[in-house]
């Protein structure tokens, strides 16, 4: 079975279908059915987005792709600094 990648614009109402789901008496193994995901990706979701809104998502996503660019420069100066201090050490 292929794996399918739901993005947070996808998953936040499916979480709200979920509150209504349950809020109504559905057991979470019934809600996960009808949602199409496993408990545990339930679970996962609602840790993760449980209080999020739309919004906050989005600008939680582009933070996340920030702080993941950063991180990548960061290790590339680092990773100069090092050569040039091994360079350094050779003459």
């Amino acid at each position: 079975m292929a794996k399918k990648r739901h993005t947070a614009e996808q998953i936040i109402p499916k979480l709200r279908e979920a509150e209504v789901l349950l809020a109504q008496g559905v057991k979470v193994g019934e809600v996960c059915k009808r949602l199409a995901v496993t408990e545990q990706t339930y679970y996962r979701w609602r840790k993760e987005y449980g209080s999020l809104r739309m919004d906050q998502a989005r600008r939680l996503k582009g933070l996340e792709k920030e702080n993941q660019r950063l991180k990548k420069l960061l290790a590339e100066a680092e990773l100069d600094k090092a050569i040039l201090k091994e360079a350094a050490v050779g003459n």
